[in-house]
């Protein structure tokens, strides 16, 4: 008898922090069930040519390989004018709504030959949604960040009235508590929530991103399910509180991360990548930090100044992702062409034999490295996963999206990480020297119960993806839930 053979779809936001766990996720669920292939559609932003990189490495791989994942690459179109939009997520939403037509068009030629099991949508492609319900195939949701920010998301219509009610706009740009005193509760925090940590989208409720934030949240629970990049153990209250009646299941399946890095498409991958590695291998183990703001993290020369200044007097041995600021609004961090230039006179000489000083790093093998002891990180959820995978403690310094509250979570909810700051954001006052070195000595010298935890956290991590463990029984039931309702239409027809 012939096994049943299911196609699943997915359609993610052209960001890397997005589009990889993504295609991380589809290669699991392919590997995990053989029944199982994928297709990929991949929206195309020009202006971003790391994230092209990757896309066309995607393809090339597939052809070389026995992989059950494929990738269409969606034709091109117009992107939305500014008098359209107001933020970075109103032009992306807006941008990815223009591609209905060719998802359409997309999964109508692969029904005619195979059986479209499902459509996965991701945080900010819920317009899709309507796509799936167009053409009766199941629509579920991957949610990349953690479980206690999807539960943010679905509490954020709700907090709507307060927000309007306890918060006024302020000379920032951002809206401010009218008592200081003021805090949120939201179900998958065990805390309450200081306003200060909420996302910029939501704080500048004059902005288009507000809308947006609440409108992606709203298609959320028009799925069948929600897939979220997590484990139970690593959040056991988020996953809990969100088992209520009324919202879609959810399937905990993570740890998803890539392992490989970006050694085989980025430019400068294999050369970089080598001397970086070899400079650790003449590092004491556990002995060095290592800083990076992930693939959308840059500063300008003020505040690279003051991480100079604390990194030398901290000192302890370092290696610092350094990258210049875009320069344009679509555009991704660059090089600096003459680093020396935007650093403290003398600081690369005189911190020579004890820091590296880097552009572009491979973040998922240097916290594999044995040398490394901490991680200054901006708190993206990928690379909250991949320093409790490695069993590297974190320095919580967030920037943009959701990284406020990822680092509320790391420090006060779980105990995994140590605070230099849990409030940064674009237009904060700089982190001065100080606070950085007190930050370091913190995360390198003292809290062993941290350190304790993280390695716990790293065990567990990996428990979760063997046989019975919390994530392979929630990818299983996913599986059942997909293929049983595929099942329950043939026997409908």
């Amino acid at each position: 008898m012939a096994m049943d053979k299911y196609e699943v779809v997915f359609i993610s936001t052209p960001l890397i922090g997005n589009l990889v766990p993504t295609v991380e996720f589809a290669h699991h669920l392919t590997r995990h069930d053989p029944r199982f292939s994928a297709t990929i559609l991949i929206i195309t932003v020009h202006e971003r040519t790391i994230v092209n990189l990757y896309t066309q490495s995607l393809a090339t791989a597939a052809s070389d390989s026995q992989s059950h994942v494929n990738f269409i690459h969606l034709p091109t179109v117009q992107p939305p004018t500014p008098d359209q939009y107001q933020s970075s997520l109103g032009y992306t939403s807006l941008f990815i709504d223009k591609h209905k037509p060719h998802v359409k068009h997309a999964i109508s030629t692969l029904t005619s030959t195979t059986s479209v099991a499902a459509l996965f949508v991701d945080m900010f492609t819920t317009s899709m949604i309507d796509v799936a319900q167009d053409l009766g195939i199941p629509c579920y949701l991957f949610f990349a960040s953690p479980a206690s920010f999807l539960g943010f998301m679905l509490h954020l219509p709700a907090l709507a009235t307060q927000l309007a009610a306890d918060f006024v706009d302020s000379h920032s740009g951002l809206i401010a508590p009218r008592d200081s005193a003021i805090e949120l509760i939201v179900p998958t925090f065990s805390k309450p929530l200081p306003p200060s940590v909420l996302p910029s989208s939501v704080l500048k409720r004059n902005k288009d991103g507000y809308f947006w934030y609440l409108e992606h949240a709203r298609g959320y629970t028009e799925t069948m399910g929600i897939v979220v990049n997590t484990f139970l153990e690593l959040e056991p209250h988020a996953i809990a509180s969100l088992s209520i009646s009324g919202l879609p299941p959810v399937y905990s399946v993570g740890p998803i991360l890539d392992h490989a890095g970006a050694s085989q498409w980025h430019p400068d991958g294999a050369q970089l990548h080598d001397s970086i590695m070899e400079w650790l291998d003449q590092q004491p183990p556990s002995s060095v930090v290592f800083i990076c703001f992930g693939s959308m993290g840059s500063f300008e020369g003020p505040q690279l100044r003051e991480i100079a200044i604390g990194l030398e007097r901290s000192g302890h041995r370092f290696l610092w992702s350094i990258r210049e600021p875009p320069k344009g609004k679509l555009d991704l961090p660059g090089e600096y062409t003459n680093v020396e230039a935007v650093l403290p006179a003398g600081f690369l000489d005189r911190t020579a034999g004890l820091g590296l000083v880097c552009g572009w790093v491979q973040q998922v093998r240097v916290l594999n490295h044995q040398a490394i002891g901490g991680f200054v990180s901006h708190c993206g959820w990928n690379s909250i996963l991949e320093s409790v995978w490695h069993g590297v403690p974190i320095a919580t310094w967030p920037v943009y999206a959701e990284q406020q509250m990822n680092a509320f979570e790391l420090v006060k909810e779980l105990g995994l990480g140590v605070e230099i700051r849990l409030d940064y954001r674009e237009g904060s006052d700089l982190v001065v020297a100080e606070e950085l070195e007190r930050g370091l000595r913190r995360l390198m010298d003292g809290e062993d119960e941290v350190k304790a935890k993280v390695r716990e956290m790293k065990s567990k991590s990996r428990m979760a993806l063997m046989e019975n463990g919390s994530s392979c029984k929630s990818l299983a039931s996913l599986i059942e839930e997909i293929s049983g309702r595929i099942q329950g239409l043939k026997k409908d027809c």
